[in-house]
């Protein structure tokens, strides 16, 4: 799932390829990615594109005041084309969903891998009409994201960390990885209750959510569309290892399954050496 840093550099290379540029065609191929209706996404033809913005994981395309929003979701991907193919897409079973013509001959696709269609796109007069938008909690690389304002989220949340890194209504652009990043950073159990935390153990956390995000922004920087993901999954240190060496202590990275997901985990530098319950494999193995 692409997060905060590779929307953030997709969004530093659209502004570079898109601004200045007439959009002539938005071509929908999967209509369940259109989430809005009025005004149609024909509307957003003819416009020349003023601003590329990012919202979490939500980018903002901005073209003659109206905006055009895509939020990839799990295994949604934008594909940059400096040709477009000849004629409009064809509807079928490939994971093409959606493609962005410009009046130069390039443009973008939007595709979906899996069966689960959760990649969304928007046309609307303000982002704030969007729900999703709407609910977002703070950037954790804003100016004024500081370490008060991180503590004050997390004051009286009885969430474990794991869960509250990854609520966009309370921080807004960390997912899945880069929380398993983050609390390997931090040396913290995702299981630890975030209100348990001490003063010391939250400038940990904060620092930690920063630089890691910070680099990894910074890993991403002037990077082509099509290269994010390889420097996404080369740059992780836990998320994506389980049974490797932890690149820090040497200790086996251990994984625990959800019915949709998984965490990975440190047991030296984040459990005291404990490995954390796993209750869908317990159940496997029975």
């Amino acid at each position: 799932m692409p997060e905060l840093p590779e929307v953030e550099a997709l969004k530093d290379f659209l502004a570079d390829h898109l601004v200045g540029r007439e959009v002539v065609r938005v071509l929908p191929v999967a209509v369940s990615v259109l989430k809005t209706y009025d005004p149609p996404v024909t509307a957003f033809e003819g416009r020349q594109v003023t601003a590329v913005r990012r919202y979490g994981k939500f980018l903002d395309i901005e073209a003659d005041g109206l905006h055009f929003v895509t939020h990839l979701a799990r295994a949604g991907w934008l594909h940059w084309k400096d040709t477009l193919p000849d004629g409009p897409p064809r509807p079928g079973k490939g994971p093409l969903a959606l493609r962005v013509a410009l009046e130069t001959g390039e443009g973008f696709d939007l595709t979906e891998a899996g069966t689960q269609k959760r990649l969304a796109v928007y046309v609307v007069r303000d982002p704030a009409e969007i729900p999703g938008m709407a609910r977002l909690g703070p950037d954790p690389l804003a100016d004024d994201f500081d370490e008060v304002r991180f503590a004050k989220l997390l004051a009286g949340e009885r969430r474990q960390l794991k869960g509250a890194l990854r609520d966009q209504s309370l921080i807004a652009g960390v997912g899945n990885a880069y929380s398993d990043e983050i609390l390997h950073a931090a040396k913290m159990s995702p299981f630890k209750l975030a209100s348990s935390l001490t003063p010391e153990e939250t400038r940990r956390l904060y620092e930690a959510l920063r630089s890691t995000l910070t680099e990894a922004v910074e890993r991403s920087h002037g990077l082509a569309a099509g290269r994010l993901k390889a420097e996404k999954k080369s740059g992780l240190r836990v998320h994506g290892r389980a049974g490797k060496p932890c690149p820090v202590c040497g200790d086996t990275i251990r994984e625990v399954s959800f019915s949709d997901s998984a965490l990975q985990y440190c047991p030296t530098c984040q459990t005291g050496g404990k490995p954390l319950a796993d209750r869908r494999m317990s159940r496997l193995l029975k």
